[in-house]
């Protein structure tokens, strides 16, 4: 064969690809095996398909439409590729490559289609970066394909992989469609790391298949969202809710005893969590309750409780009450009768509510 036949062969993403190299427009990213990582896509067989009346539902139109893939987010792209060009948004949660959480099949290369999973990616593989460039590379092509010309990709990640990632979707996409790289905060609680620096929080890079044509918006509030949302205690702040002072992540420093200026109760956090604000913050924010507070060990092995320094009393309690009987109650509060666990509050002003329009999506997980 030619190369003019060779050429003609070739998807358009790829010949524009082609082209960005040539011309050196646009972000090029080379690494091993990306040229058979390009190919891989158009040799991975679909799924065979079969109706399975038990797991049905709908008439006649709408089971035609379900479908339930088991298998390599690969081949369900593949089974799903008569919808190229029609989807709206994609939604995917990859392996983040943290060390034997994806599996990699060397055969891949030359047979897509093989069906032995691979061995898993040790943290410690020299070759790990390699193998989960060429193990996303196809995917991401395939995911372009199957947006419509307004569709947008969300992909969660974290920070192993985000800047190979960026690249990978910079190259397909084009930098000049990335939509957003949102931040999101995994856990609150301060806590030591072995490494030095914590981290906190994860990313979901967003890209519209053509930013003209993609469109973002905030959506309006409405009753049903803000019914969880009061003031009983005319809070110029305007209306909160109750919020968690529980973060879902342990550390040793955050867990520890808070004693009630209510009751003398010794809260602790809940389940395997720790108090997700730092210690000085909620310690002001208990004093607001009339009494101060101290911190001072009660050999329950765990770090210093915060404690009402002159210990609780009928005083104290009475203090607590007046205040609660006031407005504007402290951020940390102990449910509207004084009697329940610390909670925090959540102000519906910082609610943030912008969303990308999207309808009907794809939502992958896994490999």
């Amino acid at each position: 064969m030619d190369d003019a036949a060779a050429l003609e062969e070739l998807p358009v993403e790829q010949l524009i690809e082609m082209i960005r190299e040539k011309t050196g427009a646009g972000v090029n990213l080379s690494f091993p095996g990306k040229v058979l990582a390009r190919q891989l896509g158009r040799r991975v067989r679909p799924r065979n398909q079969r109706t399975v009346k038990s797991l049905s539902a709908g008439d006649e139109h709408g089971r035609s439409r379900n479908l339930l893939i088991e298998g390599d987010n690969l081949q369900a792209l593949a089974s799903l590729y008569r919808e190229r060009g029609q989807i709206d948004m994609i939604l995917t949660d990859p392996p983040y490559n943290t060390g034997g959480d994806f599996r990699y099949n060397d055969k891949w290369d030359k047979d897509p289609n093989d069906p032995d999973m691979g061995e898993f990616v040790g943290s410690d593989d020299p070759a790990k970066h390699t193998k989960w460039m060429k193990f996303m590379y196809p995917r991401l092509q395939m995911m372009r394909a199957m947006l419509k010309p307004s569709g947008v990709l969300a992909i969660c990640i974290d920070s192993r992989e985000l800047f190979h990632l960026g690249q990978m979707l910079d190259e397909l996409f084009g930098e000049e469609n990335r939509l957003a790289i949102i931040n999101w905060q995994k856990t609150a609680a301060p806590r030591s790391d072995k490494g030095g620096v914590t981290a906190t929080t994860e990313y979901v890079l967003v890209y519209a298949r053509n930013i003209v044509r993609a469109k973002t918006a905030s959506l309006e509030r409405t009753d049903a969202d803000n019914r969880r949302y009061g003031n009983p205690d005319s809070d110029p702040g305007g209306l909160w809710r109750e919020g968690n002072l529980t973060a879902r992540t342990w550390s040793k420093s955050g867990d520890y005893a808070i004693q009630s200026p209510f009751t003398g109760e010794y809260h602790y956090p809940a389940g395997e969590g720790a108090w997700r604000h730092p210690k000085r913050n909620i310690k002001e924010w208990l004093n607001q309750w009339g009494s101060p507070y101290v911190e001072r060990a009660l050999d329950d092995g765990k770090v210093k409780a915060l404690v009402l320094k002159d210990g609780f009393s009928s005083d104290t309690a009475t203090r607590a009450e007046e205040r609660l009987a006031e407005p504007r109650w402290p951020f940390i509060w102990f449910g509207r009768d004084g009697q329940g666990r610390p909670r925090t509050k959540t102000y519906l002003d910082v609610v943030g509510h912008d969303v990308v329009v999207a309808g009907v999506g794809i939502e992958g997980t896994g490999p």
